[in-house]
């Protein structure tokens, strides 16, 4: 956040909690955050526009000086220097425009992302499962470069036309009345023949901008399962399947580039007869002596500039509406609202023990699959209670609701007498540590990765957690040490290296609350025997949770149990639930069977 301090010149702004999901709305909002910026901006391109009118006016008096009879009593002095202070102070005022407009501007699509990025992840988990990540990473940064075009268009190919239509006719009023009135009823005729042919065209570079976010989400996807792709010998099908992908993306393209080019053709023709139209009138009223060889000249240059003027702000119409489908359809993914919001009267969460009681939790995925209908269960605050069951019971799901990932719908969750829906998220996880099965690194360095537990925490502090966990030996022997770059995802070390990694940073963040989601199934034996005398070190003092499918990892643990279609159907001691013979006996002795067969 300090470097995009850096960027705006503001002071750090609170995370906003909603947005807008509609294009205009937003754009709005950060004009306002930065309304004395914009309005001084826009107000410099206005003076700018209004002295590149004026320069213009300026040559038309030098024209008609020079076509006075006496030469050398023309008054040509006045006109000149008035022609030169206007283009300088034009030329002044189009620099101080630049430099402003780049703070500005800049500085608005970092915030813009910012935003974008913090309410992104303040979706609930079932929300980026139903999105590539890929995806929604491309939208941010295409919906801030729609937002950044949009603002330079607007400032540099919208407001500057404007303002040379409305000078120009303030100076046509000066020259023929009936000018100035034929060109507002001209350019408004084309104007909005223009738009309403270029608006028809919003639902194809809408769908543009579709093809292309889903496009980028599966290349994304394919590229992230790489060694999946090769296992598979997959490389040609996946170019056979992109290819398609990316064709009806190139179809949707061409449907959008060629509208507007059909909107290029019309904008033409019309300034074409409206350019002639007033050329050949001011030529017609020279020659029968109603104005003047100047007034030629400026009628001249004003209809040229309005030409080109009018071209720039036709083709950056078109290219807004384009942005403008693109941020819509960005808006219509990120901006929907939250699924799980603090109240506005959230307190911090105050951690005790850490007991935990369910009480009538009710929960069920979208698709009115259920998983929990009335679930009761307390745990006693520094106890070890192993969760297991088979798949689709609802291990996971308990999991994820404790660290209210998702809310209930029906009952609630309470810590030490604590609803969580009335204290905030932050606060609530900031208490609890995850050991999950996959431990998620960032491509940063070891003593990065490790420190995200805990960000103030020392050197010193995140060395002891390491030791704790059993991993500053090897650590210590990369070439790097503490500053090796571990590569995306953890790639650069092995499954046990990043497991153990997980648990030094579930160390330094000392939480009273512990959760291990399979936290060991995917080790081999020699990785899981280390790696669980670290995770007995962890557990102690503290309430543990662990999911399970070895059953083995939760034999010595205080409590069992055991879910099954959502259901509490097994509640005892490990020992006292191998010898009842339901479910958990049969679970451990399949399990003891496969691995007495191997």
């Amino acid at each position: 956040m300090a470097n995009a301090t850096a960027y705006s010149g503001d002071t750090k702004r609170q995370p906003v909690d909603r947005l807008p999901d509609r294009p205009v709305p937003f754009l709005l909002r950060y004009i306002r955050l930065r309304r004395y910026s914009f309005a001084t901006l826009f107000a410099i391109i206005v003076g700018a526009a209004s002295c590149a009118v004026a320069v213009q006016y300026g040559m038309k008096l030098i024209v008609d000086a020079m076509a006075a009879p006496d030469r050398a009593t023309a008054p040509i002095w006045f006109p000149l220097g008035l022609f030169l202070t206007l283009i300088a102070v034009e030329q002044t005022l189009w620099r101080l425009g630049g430099w402003l407009g780049c703070r500005t501007v800049v500085a608005t699509g970092v915030d813009l992302r910012l935003d974008l990025f913090h309410y992104l992840t303040g979706h609930p988990m079932r929300y980026f499962a139903q999105h590539f990540s890929g995806a929604l990473g491309n939208r941010i940064t295409q919906t801030a470069s729609g937002v950044t075009l949009i603002f330079s268009q607007l400032t540099w190919n919208i407001l500057p036309p404007v303002v040379d239509f409305l000078g120009a006719v303030v100076v046509l009023c000066t020259i023929d009345v009936r000018m100035a009135a034929t060109l507002v009823v001209f350019v408004v005729i084309v104007a909005g023949l223009i738009l309403k042919f270029g608006s028809r065209g919003r639902p194809l570079h809408q769908r543009f901008a579709e093809e292309g976010a889903r496009t980028n989400g599966q290349l994304v996807d394919v590229v992230s399962n790489v060694w999946t792709v090769k296992a598979f010998a997959a490389r040609d099908r996946e170019r056979d399947r992109l290819e398609r992908e990316l064709g009806a993306e190139a179809s949707a393209q061409r449907r959008s580039w060629m509208y507007m080019e059909k909107t290029r053709v019309l904008h033409d023709l019309s300034l074409w007869v409206m350019a002639g139209s007033m050329l050949l009138w001011a030529v017609l009223a020279w020659r029968a002596g109603s104005i003047t060889p100047g007034d030629v000249v400026i009628i001249s240059a004003l209809t040229f500039r309005i030409l080109h003027g009018s071209r720039d702000l036709a083709f950056s119409l078109i290219n807004t509406s384009q942005q403008f489908g693109g941020i819509t359809e960005s808006l219509k993914v990120i901006a929907v609202p939250h699924a799980v919001t603090d109240p506005a009267d959230a307190r911090g969460f105050a951690p005790q023990r850490g007991a935990i009681a369910f009480r009538q939790v009710r929960y069920a995925y979208p698709g009115d699959r259920h998983v929990f209908r009335g679930l009761n269960l307390d745990i006693a605050a520094g106890q070890r209670v192993g969760i297991v069951g088979p798949s689709g019971g609802g291990k996971s799901t308990l999991i994820a609701l404790i660290q209210r990932l998702d809310d209930v719908q029906g009952g609630g969750i309470e810590i030490d007498g604590q609803d969580l829906r009335s204290v905030t998220q932050d606060s609530l996880r900031s208490r609890i540590a995850v050991v999950p099965q996959e431990i998620a690194l960032f491509n940063r360095s070891i003593l990065d990765n490790i420190r995200y537990g805990r960000p103030e925490a020392s050197d010193d502090e995140v060395f002891a957690a390491a030791r704790h966990a059993y991993c500053d030996e090897f650590i210590r022997s990369l070439p790097e040490g503490y500053a090796t770059l571990v590569g995306e995802r953890g790639v650069m070390l092995s499954g046990g290296q990043r497991q153990r990694l997980g648990i030094a940073r579930a160390f330094l963040k000392n939480a009273p609350i512990l959760v291990l989601d399979e936290a060991t199934s995917a080790l081999d034996t020699h990785s899981e025997i280390e790696i669980q005398a670290a995770l007995n070190d962890l557990m102690r003092g503290r309430t543990v949770l662990a999911v399970a499918h070895r059953l083995s990892t939760v034999a010595n643990f205080d409590r069992i149990v055991v879910l099954d279609g959502g259901r509490v159907v097994e509640d005892g001691s490990p020992e006292a639930l191998r010898r009842g013979g339901g479910l958990y006996a049969s679970l451990w002795n399949l399990q003891a069977n496969v691995l007495a067969a191997a």
